[in-house]
């Protein structure tokens, strides 16, 4: 057994971004193995799993902290799974975990599972049901985040799929919430909706970024998708639930589309919106980090609707490299069409990234630009 603190200097948050004020662990992360200590000790191998874990604090702390052996452990941010790699390498830890979607063979038999609290209240109600269907029947499910994140909407959630939910006391600005007594009433995911206008039917898993809606900014880019020049190749960068590649594969027919994300749970909506809307076979989505599977020089047409916030935060930096994803895919000549947020000004960022830049289109909340690869 190593010391709690010694252990958790050790965790890094490398591939994503590194900075001082940036933690690899947090108080959340802390509180849920301490709540958890006494289950922990009764748990054998493989009943153990943990959801979306941030960088690995709460897998390799219940194994090299608490004894645990086999977790089972589903991150929906590529960079958080391939940050758990890392520090299991550093630590020697490797092989003690298992990566897996989150579905039924992550919560098979588990009697105790960890979570970092997501978001939305779409995504933890994805979790619980997930939980509820499969785990053991004695399982205790124990919820962490901070307490300004946390609402009493998150207990109502929790109660649709368990009997027993409460509350521990606060500790450095974190909480707990407990889950007990399974009831399990099948997954209600993806969600669908079908959309008059555009004319299209709009899948989504819990964390999916906008649900089952077609965002602003999205809505606007769609707006120009008759524009761009002909490609044989197109790319939706952070394809999200998919909406603008189905849009390219529908208008398009005789474009090959891929679209690429690093949310789990955008790559499974993708998918299934582009088979709601007959072009399954048509799309190829991708689950990948700033489109890191793909080679240079790949591809004619390139569309993103970046994020831009980080939480509660407006941040560039995510946009940033899906700026210079695109500007490494695209081939000479090729095209990349973004929709942002007007206030960021991202025009001078793009023309040096990628290529010259034209407005397309500028209204007071979201700014199209057409971008030509050097």
């Amino acid at each position: 057994m190593t010391a709690p603190e010694e252990f958790f200097t050790r965790l890094r948050r490398g591939p994503d971004v590194e900075a001082p004020e940036l933690v690899a662990v947090d108080a959340t992360d802390r509180l849920l193995l301490d709540e958890a200590a006494a289950t922990l000790a009764l748990c054998g191998p493989g009943e153990v799993a943990v959801v979306d874990d941030a960088y690995g604090a709460l897998t390799l702390g219940a194994v090299g902290l608490h004894g645990a052996s086999d977790v089972r452990v589903a991150q929906d941010l590529l960079v958080g799974e391939r940050a758990l790699a890392r520090n299991a390498e550093q630590l020697g830890l490797a092989g003690s975990y298992r990566s897996l979607p989150l579905g039924a063979e992550l919560a098979a038999g588990a009697r105790l599972v960890l979570v970092q609290a997501p978001k939305g209240l779409e995504a933890l109600r994805e979790i619980a049901e997930t939980v509820a269907a499969s785990a053991a029947p004695d399982v205790t499910v124990l919820v962490g985040g901070r307490v300004k994140h946390m609402t009493h909407a998150m207990n109502d959630v929790l109660r649709e799929s368990f009997a027993d939910v409460s509350a521990t006391l606060a500790r450095q600005k974190s909480r707990v919430l407990v889950a007990r007594g399974p009831r399990p009433h099948g997954s209600s995911f993806p969600r669908r909706q079908v959309h008059p206008d555009p004319a299209m039917t709009v899948c989504a898993h819990g964390a999916a970024f906008a649900g089952t809606k077609i965002d602003i900014g999205t809505r606007v880019l769609l707006k120009s998708l008759d524009r761009p020049a002909p490609a044989d190749v197109a790319l939706d960068l952070g394809c999200g639930t998919g909406v603008l590649a189905v849009a390219l594969a529908l208008a398009r027919p005789e474009v090959r589309v891929i679209g690429v994300d690093q949310s789990a749970a955008a790559v499974a909506s993708a998918r299934a919106t582009a088979a709601a809307n007959g072009v399954g076979e048509r799309i190829e989505v991708v689950r990948d980090d700033a489109a890191d599977s793909l080679p240079d020089s790949s591809v004619d047409l390139v569309v993103c609707n970046p994020p831009f916030h980080v939480g509660a935060a407006v941040v560039t930096t995510a946009a940033d490299r899906l700026f210079a994803a695109a500007a490494r895919v695209l081939r000479p000549g090729g095209e990349l069409w973004t929709v942002y947020n007007s206030a960021l000004r991202y025009k001078p960022v793009l023309g040096r990234v990628v290529g010259p830049t034209t407005l397309v289109e500028r209204a007071p909340k979201f700014t199209v630009t057409v971008s030509r690869r050097r």
